[in-house]
C-alpha cells in the first residue's frame, strides 16, 4: 500500500445515510458520499481508501493500518464515537500524518451530548455542518496540508 494514500474512515450508523432521519442527514447516502470523494480524489491526484464500520474495534484497527503504512493522511467522520470514545482518541493519538474531522451535521447546534469531541484537539482540521460537501472540503484541506 503506497503511503500517499488517504484514508477516509466513517464511523456507526453512516450506512444508514439517505434512510436514517433524512430530516437531519437528507438523502445522500454513504454511497454517494463515496463516488464524490472518488471524483474529488482523481481531480486531486490523490488515492483514498473509503471505509465505513459500526464497530470502535474496527475504526481503531483501522487507524493503526493507517500508522502501519505511514499512509498521508486520515480523514475521520468517527459518528456517535466522536462524543464517546476515549479509545478512538488514544488510537489518533498514535497518527503522525495530518487527521480531519468531518462530520455532515453541526454537533454543536444540536443535543447537549454532542458538545463533547474527542477528535478535535487532534485535527488539523474540522468541517462540519456542509452535509457531503465537506468530505470534498476536507480533501481539499489534506491536499493542501500536504503541499
Amino acid at each position: 500500500m503506497s503511503s500517499q494514500i488517504i484514508f477516509i474512515l466513517n464511523g456507526p450508523n453512516l450506512n444508514m445515510l439517505g434512510a436514517r432521519e433524512p430530516e437531519i442527514y437528507g438523502t445522500t447516502t454513504l454511497e454517494d458520499i463515496k463516488t464524490l470523494c472518488m471524483r474529488t480524489a482523481l481531480r486531486l491526484n490523490l488515492e483514498i481508501d473509503f471505509r465505513q464500520s459500526n464497530h470502535e474495534g474496527d475504526l481503531i484497527d483501522w487507524i493503526h493500518e493507517a500508522f502501519r503504512q505511514k499512509c498521508a493522511g486520515v480523514i475521520l467522520n468517527a459518528g456517535g464515537y466522536t462524543h464517546t470514545s476515549v479509545a478512538l482518541h488514544d488510537a489518533v493519538k498514535i497518527l503522525s500524518c495530518p487527521v480531519i474531522d468531518v462530520h455532515l451535521t453541526d454537533p454543536t447546534t444540536r443535543e447537549n451530548f454532542r458538545q463533547t469531541n474527542f477528535i478535535a484537539p487532534l485535527a488539523k482540521a474540522h468541517f462540519t455542518g456542509h452535509g457531503a460537501q465537506g468530505y470534498v472540503l476536507a480533501l481539499d484541506a489534506m491536499k493542501a496540508l500536504l503541499g
